[in-house]
């Protein structure tokens, strides 16, 4: 078994989640930000790739305090599970994801460096699935086991790929921001070859938010 998952990004009107430097760019809009927050508040994990922590060395905490209150009156952790799938053991040991605000587990595949690996473990549970990459379905049923039911993507364009292409993803949240990013180079929300055929997912819900709406997709799982 394994979680429900949802990919949550922010886009550009023409398809960008970053720039063609993947740099960070603020792309939600205020009104988008206070909802992403209470989407990490009712999650038990958060799931991001390497790329994603090298580019924005993000927290992936839950910003709000009353947020945070309320998780721990539900006899929770005020933030949750931090999840970083890092095949070759790249997470840098002063990244923000390994700071004491939550726990964080770092899935690495056996072709990872054993130092780097011994020196994330200071700071973090480093688990092991897959030779040349992590088996993110071994990785989905283990953090199950653990008790993760609800476990929200936040990127970057190579992990959502994967997880699509792997069947593992029931759900899509994506605002798109009345922005231009531009550049050929620019990651996308979904990375990797193209799919054929194309994946079909259905319309569930819109919002609009700001300057720009959130629109979440539903997937189709295929027999």
């Amino acid at each position: 078994m394994r979680p429900f998952v949802f990919i949550n990004a922010a886009m550009s009107l023409d398809g960008k989640i970053s720039n063609e430097k993947r740099e960070k760019v603020r792309i939600s809009s205020k009104e988008d930000f206070e909802i992403v927050d209470r989407l990490r508040a009712e999650s038990d994990a958060v799931m991001v790739g390497i790329g994603t922590v090298l580019s924005d060395n993000p927290k992936l905490t839950v910003k709000s305090e009353k947020l945070r209150e309320e998780r721990v009156k539900k006899g929770k952790q005020p933030n949750p599970i931090r999840v970083v799938v890092d095949s070759k053991a790249r997470t840098p040991p002063n990244s923000k994801v390994l700071n004491d605000e939550a726990k964080t587990i770092i899935s690495v595949s056996k072709m990872a460096d054993r130092k780097r690996i011994e020196k994330l473990r200071e700071k973090a549970d480093v688990i092991v699935f897959g030779r040349d990459r992590v088996d993110l379905k071994a990785l989905l049923e283990y953090l199950h086991d653990v008790g993760v039911r609800k476990l929200m993507v936040e990127g970057g364009s190579e992990i959502n790929y994967s997880l699509i292409k792997a069947g593992l993803v029931d759900e899509i949240r994506v605002f798109y921001s009345g922005m231009i990013i531009g550049g050929v180079l620019a990651p996308t929300l979904v990375g990797g070859k193209s799919f054929d055929p194309p994946i079909r997912v259905e319309l569930k819900s819109y919002k609009v938010l700001g300057n720009g709406v959130a629109i979440t997709w539903k997937m189709v799982h295929r027999e």
